[in-house]
């Protein structure tokens, strides 16, 4: 069953493709089924710069369990970035 889950931002970040290094202009994430991990569905996380066309993409497919734990590091990664007072 395909759930239709998905939500954009806008972002600014450099991604490494198969041509290199581009600039990171969107992230998507999603939950719907995977097409490369064993899972059945998956959140699916997408970084493009569609300007550059659709080689310009880093695509990631996680489990729940891993899901949560990303987002638990990136939390504390973010608040141990902000509590340093410097800004990237």
């Amino acid at each position: 069953m395909c759930t239709n889950i998905s939500e954009s931002a806008a972002i600014k970040g450099a991604g490494k493709g198969p041509t290199g290094w581009f600039a990171l202009t969107q992230a998507t994430v999603g939950f719907d089924h995977a097409t490369h991990s064993d899972a059945e569905h998956a959140l699916l996380l997408d970084f493009t710069n569609y300007d550059l066309g659709t080689d310009a993409r880093v695509a990631v497919e996680l489990d729940l369990t891993s899901g949560r734990a990303l987002l638990e590091q990136l939390k504390a990664t973010i608040e141990a970035a902000e509590a340093t007072g410097l800004h990237g």
